[in-house]
């Protein structure tokens, strides 16, 4: 079955992501369909946990153009070791289409991850790259957006969160999405291979 990107509040995007201990086939045919669906959303970034797989693997395209395939970048792995200033800016996420919100961010970030030759490498990101960073890497923590933003943004998105809320349950309801339980068994058994 294709990949699909989830929506909140499926159990994938609060499930902490387990480390890449392999780089196979199926890896890279997951990779390829993250990216796929990335720009299908005009995302920048995309992370394991937003197809439901419960891995620290995050694809990224800063400029959101399939074009410019030289900008890909994919990352085992990643963590933030170390953040400088912090701006606050608009922010969106692809589990939560259409809601944008202001969220405090560093500015200045060095990262560290895996690339898909099993290389660690590290790397210093500023403003927009070093936001879709943070993103993505709070993913694979599940951690989401929403837990960022501020009290008059939380206010101002509550509505939005609580009908994303109604439309999942919605649909688990009509048997289109499997229950919580389910879902959790079946990221086990993903993490179990």
């Amino acid at each position: 079955m294709p990949r699909k990107i989830v929506h909140y509040p499926h159990p994938a995007l609060r499930h902490k992501s387990k480390p890449v201990k392999t780089i196979d086939k199926e890896l890279h045919l997951n990779i390829g369909e993250m990216k796929e669906l990335m720009y299908q959303a005009k995302g920048l970034g995309l992370a394991a946990p937003q197809v439901a797989l419960p891995f620290q693997l995050l694809v990224m395209n800063v400029t959101g153009d399939p074009q410019q395939p030289e900008c890909e970048e994919v990352f085992l792995n990643p963590r933030i070791v170390e953040r400088k200033d912090y701006i606050t800016a608009e922010e969106g996420c692809l589990s939560f289409p259409g809601l944008y919100q202001d969220i405090r961010r560093a500015q200045t970030i060095k990262v560290q991850a895996y690339n898909l030759k099993g290389q660690l490498v590290e790397k210093v990101v500023n403003d927009l790259e070093a936001r879709a960073w943070q993103h993505e890497i709070d993913h694979l923590n599940g951690v989401l957006f929403i837990d960022m933003m501020g009290p008059v943004s939380r206010l101002m998105a509550r509505s939005s969160v609580k009908n994303f809320e109604k439309i999942f349950r919605e649909a688990q309801a009509k048997g289109e999405i499997p229950p919580d339980l389910e879902i959790e068994k079946l990221l086990a058994g993903i993490e179990s291979k």
